[in-house]
């Protein structure tokens, strides 16, 4: 299993116009950017072109699922 590593690229503070930027490494190679903004959750892999949106909303139905 690989091992992670998660880099914060911005300070605690209350998103405005500029999202919160995670980038997420798995074996020393970088594994995609998880991009928080106050419209949603957006998860970039590392070599992706586009992705796929996720409202908060959204976001939250597809964790219960994951839940359950």
């Amino acid at each position: 299993m690989p091992e992670h590593r998660v880099v914060v690229s911005a300070p605690p503070r209350e998103l405005g116009s500029v999202d919160a930027v995670y980038e997420v490494f798995a074996d020393g190679e970088k594994f995609g950017e998880l991009r928080i903004s106050r419209g949603g959750v957006d998860w970039w892999p590392a070599r992706a072109r586009r992705t796929d949106p996720l409202t908060w909303e959204q976001f939250a139905a597809r964790m219960d699922e994951r839940s359950a």
